[in-house]
């Protein structure tokens, strides 16, 4: 399929697209204000898709695409298209899973306060969704303590003897005939009150009948009192400063690690965070609003604001919800601000369910194995990179050159097969032909089969830098006949990447992606083994420097010492006796040197 050239005839109209695999076989639904813009993005280069599109992108075979009238028809239609195709890699929601409200039906003559999952165009008043941090038989069990509302479903329409729950003192009884409707509803609306943010008065009702019970000696009903007061206050502690107390907010966030998606709800009602939930995709997730819609397809709104960062077309997002909730209400992208504390906080909470999500195995196979595959994925490499060899090198001002070879299987360090090179033929400082040495030497050594290192072939090679290390690089795979072998320069200035078999242009790979995260871990570990065995080199060095000073001391005699005890001021600190068990050396050879290392240094030593 040529897309570039398809792309010509798309219009710029709002409308759904859909993208089919090889087998026609509707993969992902998507909406666009300007479908042709939208579609762009897709398939012309670009550095800015994330790890996921990446990957949907190498199984899309064809797209199609539907023209409506708006944005908002648009949102409704990728809605219904998404229920009835169910694509892979849309995030569905399923219906299954709902939050409780609590409902109260003023059009009833003895209303009550019910527990219910969906909610309903029907005139009454709901409250809620509570969500975790809130338990919601916290919230009934204080109402029906502080309040006489009723919690039965009698029959009221003959009087009938009253329950228990009347002589407790717990309701008015209308099931008894003997209170008006009226005066009833009183006392629902001081309900109504409570959830809406008043809780003085619960307050002021729990702390009256504690102490009663107290004065009573009936410590054990005051102690019961004591603990609802606690729940009160874990309640009340949840007020969010800066916020009306009577306004209701929803907030959404999304975060991605290249591989799994999070969306985070809050909820605030009367101006309390009073839930929040966190749930995580396996999904393309271009922007939320149609999750935002899903979620308010099945549960309509009874907050006032929407706040999210999140949603492509905001405004679209709320004409379509405002046609579920039957009332206003906004959608806000916050800048500043609570809200946008709020939000912030929300992005934290998805960040945080990412990173916790799954078993501690689930989350380092993602690192590894899940990384590895998803890096042959976005680089449409032909293999499994199960093997990937770095490299880098290590100098100070051309001297003691050194080069380090890591290995890394299955996305972890298998440091048994590390080796590290003393580069030998190059003059001054030039790392292009360090790293053409090292590779060089590393492929000649693939068909001796005496090292299991350099005997195993690697599927990838990482090297540190850009076009004038891979150009070098190419060198020694030609020079060597291993053409065939794969390589890769990471650049680390933008992080491009650059592949020996399209050296002339780069990706970009997405920051949130595992694969980069890979990579830059292999990166950063050949640096480390490079810079500590430069480091050893440079030691050695000077250690035989200070060796060679003393009369009688050659290399050979210098080079044995620093083998025997790892530097000269190890040496310093040695016994005469293990000097002299050294080839070459004496007991009274031992003591001399001993005695010229020991001596006070001079002025001009210092």
């Amino acid at each position: 399929m040529d897309f570039k050239a398809k792309l010509k005839d798309v219009p710029e109209d709002p409308g759904v697209y859909m993208m089919l695999d090889s087998n026609g076989e509707i993969i992902y639904v998507g909406k666009a204000k300007r479908l042709k813009a939208r579609l762009k993005q897709y398939f012309y280069q670009s550095g800015n898709k994330t790890a996921k599109v990446m990957a949907m992108l190498a199984h899309v075979a064809d797209f199609r695409y539907i023209i409506c009238p708006s944005e908002v028809d648009a949102l409704v239609t990728e809605n219904n298209l998404i229920k009835k195709h169910a694509p892979k890699y849309n995030i569905l929601l399923k219906d299954d899973k709902s939050y409780p409200f609590l409902r109260i039906d003023m059009k009833e003559d003895f209303p009550t306060v019910r527990l219910v999952r969906k909610l309903k165009n029907d005139g009454a008043q709901y409250f809620g969704p509570y969500m975790q941090s809130v338990n919601i038989r916290d919230i009934t069990d204080l109402i029906h303590t502080a309040f006489k509302v009723r919690d039965c479903n009698r029959d009221l329409t003959k009087p009938s003897r009253p329950c228990l729950n009347h002589h407790l003192g717990k309701c008015l009884a209308p099931c008894t005939g003997k209170v008006s409707s009226e005066e009833y509803k009183q006392e629902i609306r001081r309900v109504i009150s409570f959830l809406k943010g008043n809780d003085r008065e619960v307050e002021r009702v729990l702390t009256e009948k504690m102490m009663a019970f107290a004065e009573e000696e009936n410590f054990e009903v005051a102690l019961n009192y004591k603990h609802k007061l606690k729940v009160l206050d874990n309640l009340v502690r949840k007020q969010v400063s800066a916020l009306p107390k009577d306004l209701d907010l929803d907030i959404f966030a999304y975060e991605s690690n290249g591989v799994l998606g999070a969306v985070n709800m809050l909820v605030v009602r009367a101006g309390k965070l009073v839930g929040g939930e966190n749930r995580v995709f396996d999904a393309v997730c271009d922007d939320i609003s149609s999750y935002i819609y899903q979620f308010y397809k099945s549960s309509p709104p009874v907050c006032d604001e929407i706040v999210t960062d999140s949603a492509g077309d905001a405004d679209a997002l709320e004409r379509a919800v405002n046609a579920l909730a039957g009332h206003t209400v906004r959608v806000i992208v916050p800048k500043q601000g609570v809200r946008r504390q709020l939000l912030d906080l929300s992005h934290s909470n998805a960040s945080d369910a990412l990173e916790k999500y799954g078993s501690r195995e689930e989350r380092k196979l993602l690192r590894t194995e899940g990384a590895v595959r998803q890096l042959a994925e976005l680089l449409s490499l032909p293999m499994l990179p199960n093997r990937i060899e770095a490299y880098d090198i290590s100098h100070i001002s051309g001297t003691d050159k050194v080069a380090s070879m890591v290995v890394f299987e299955g996305g972890e360090p298998k440091k048994s097969h590390y080796r590290k090179f003393r580069i030998k033929t190059v003059e001054g400082n030039n790392d292009f032909a360090c790293m053409k040495e090292a590779l060089t030497r590393r492929l000649m050594r693939l068909k001796e089969g005496k090292d299991e290192s350099f005997a195993t072939p690697p599927d990838l090679i990482l090297i540190d830098g850009g076009k004038g290390q891979l150009a070098y690089a190419l060198q020694a795979l030609a020079e060597c006949g291993e053409e065939g072998l794969e390589i890769l320069s990471l650049a680390k200035r933008e992080e491009e990447v650059f592949l020996g078999s399209a050296p002339k242009t780069s990706v970009l790979l997405p920051k949130d992606c595992v694969a980069l995260q890979m990579l830059q871990r292999v990166r950063d570990e050949a640096h480390r083994f490079a810079i500590t065995y430069h480091r050893t080199l440079r030691g050695r060095h000077m250690s035989e420097t200070v060796l060679m000073k003393v009369p009688g001391i050659g290399r050979k005699k210098a080079d044995a010492l620093i083998e025997k005890f790892g530097s000269a001021e190890n040496v310093r600190h040695a016994s005469a006796e293990d000097i002299a068990a050294l080839h070459g050396f004496t007991v009274e050879s031992a003591k001399e040197l001993l005695e010229a290392l020991n001596a006070p240094k001079t002025q001009d030593e210092t």
